[in-house]
């Protein structure tokens, strides 16, 4: 991941970055009023997740779109989705385990997760973003460097932080345009999320910016502009369906229409 247009850091962000990067790998959560006014813009907390993904140990596996909804976007101050670089091994094909050992304070999110087939392209259309890709069911697991942080963190705190990436869990993976002959039917796939076979949540894909695709759209154009090329290969968790319960030992299971499927996480 080169970074390219996005401000230099600072001192005190390089420390960040590096605090981050050591919080991480050490799963210990960092005290959020210490960083408040380390970052101050967008520009600059993009810069500080950039230096914060080169820490990781293995290469991004594609990315992380919150904030698709008004109510997350007024919960965190925002008019506008963020991204956060996942590295490859927080993309796991369900059916999958995680332990809340390993984690910190992590949630629950039903997402679509679409697959780059070739590179995409800030001039795609959403036809074209079809046809480049395939899609899968997914379940998030956000989780943040930061005690408390939910939902009370800080916007450039949020991204700093990778969008407070944890893992995305995937299912069987279609060909986007065999499900979706027309891009407007990726608006109207349902979900259902239980836990503990007991339904938690439901929801619709028309939440994700009124398509999930528009998601992935925003966030080729994002990445172009910063100088980022959405590659082949990477994939994207597109947007939560749901408000996001905490995430507790137990199974948990997402359930998607239109022939996406479902895909299912067993939590210790």
């Amino acid at each position: 991941m080169t970074q390219l247009n996005l401000p230099q850091l600072t001192e005190q962000q390089e420390k960040f970055a590096q605090e981050l990067a050591k919080a991480y790998k050490e799963n210990k959560a960092l005290v959020k009023e210490e960083w408040l006014e380390v970052v101050t813009d967008d520009d600059q907390a993009y810069a500080v997740q950039a230096k914060f993904t080169s820490y990781k140990d293995t290469p991004v596996g594609g990315y992380k779109v919150s904030l698709t909804s008004k109510r997350t976007q007024e919960l965190f101050n925002s008019d506008s989705p963020l991204y956060g670089a996942l590295e490859q091994t927080r993309f796991v094909q369900g059916p999958a385990t995680l332990e809340l050992s390993n984690l910190n304070e992590a949630l629950v999110e039903c997402e679509l997760v679409f697959k780059a087939k070739e590179d995409l392209l800030p001039t795609d259309t959403l036809e074209d973003l079809a046809r480049k890709t395939t899609v899968a069911a997914g379940l998030e697991v956000p989780d943040a460097r930061f005690a408390a942080w939910f939902p009370s963190l800080a916007k450039h705190l949020v991204v700093s932080d990778g969008s407070v990436g944890g893992f995305v869990v995937y299912g069987e993976e279609h060909d986007t345009t065999a499900l979706f002959p027309n891009v407007e039917d990726l608006a109207k796939v349902t979900m259902r999320l239980t836990h503990n076979d007991k339904e938690l949540a439901t929801g619709v894909s028309s939440e994700v910016l009124d398509n999930p695709l528009n998601s992935l759209h925003w966030l080729v154009q994002k990445l172009h502009a910063q100088g980022f090329t959405f590659k082949a290969g990477l994939r994207v968790s597109s947007g939560t369906f749901n408000f996001p319960p905490n995430l507790e030992a137990g199974v948990w299971e997402a359930e998607y229409g239109s022939g996406v499927g479902k895909v299912t996480l067993t939590v210790k």
